[in-house]
């Protein structure tokens, strides 16, 4: 048996919805990417796991869908939930056993900015010369603000969530035109999930705050 042989099942349709069909690769990353986002919001530590077997079904979506900076953003996600798992068991500092939430510095902030901007602009030229996309900026823009947001996941900066609700305006429509409207209508799902997430990590943030805790950097 081979590897495609393993994988062509995923990518027969399930469904059609719109009339267009659904595949099993769509309908797995649409529950596996809801249950993610809701034990992060909840700050699970088995968001890491299923965020991994969430990348993996991406991966098969967006390469079939010609997304391949979303493509090839889910093997960095891949990369970086390994180093948040971490992060969130060991990142505490001595005699800590979690990882508190705390705000995004000016500095992290200046660097985000300068990396993300950076980003965008040298995927979409390189999506626009070596690629068929017909979204290079877009696919580009959301890569980049998805790793700026995964960065501030991995070491719970609240802000993160409003990088994600940024990715996520974009990614909804984005999905749509290509076609892809379960994965849009899971991202409309991140969308609340998000403000749900800020809402909480908010709320745990003052409690630190109001019980005088020294926050790691």
């Amino acid at each position: 048996m081979t590897l495609a042989d393993i994988l062509d099942p995923l990518q027969q349709p399930l469904v059609t919805v719109l009339d267009t069909p659904v595949s099993w690769t769509e309908v797995l990353g649409f529950g596996s990417g809801a249950l993610c986002v809701w034990l992060v919001a909840r700050q699970h530590l088995a968001n890491w796991p299923i965020g991994i077997a969430n990348n993996l079904f991406f991966i098969l979506l967006f390469a079939q869908s010609g997304l391949y900076a979303d493509a090839g953003l889910q093997i960095v996600f891949i990369s970086l939930a390994a180093y948040g798992w971490w992060t969130w068991t060991h990142g505490g500092g001595p005699g800590a056993t979690v990882l508190p939430v705390r705000s995004t510095s000016r500095a992290e902030w200046a660097w985000l900015l300068a990396a993300g901007a950076a980003g965008t602009l040298g995927l979409t030229l390189l999506l626009s010369r070596a690629t068929d996309s017909t979204v290079p900026f877009w696919d580009a823009l959301t890569t980049s603000l998805s790793l700026m947001a995964t960065y501030g996941q991995c070491r719970k900066r609240v802000e993160s969530w409003w990088l994600w609700i940024a990715a996520d305006v974009v990614y909804i429509p984005l999905y749509a035109y290509k076609e892809l409207y379960l994965t849009s209508l899971l991202y409309a799902g991140f969308l609340a999930l998000c403000l749900f997430g800020l809402r909480s990590w908010n709320r745990d943030l003052a409690v630190y705050r109001r019980e005088g805790a020294v926050v790691p950097a």
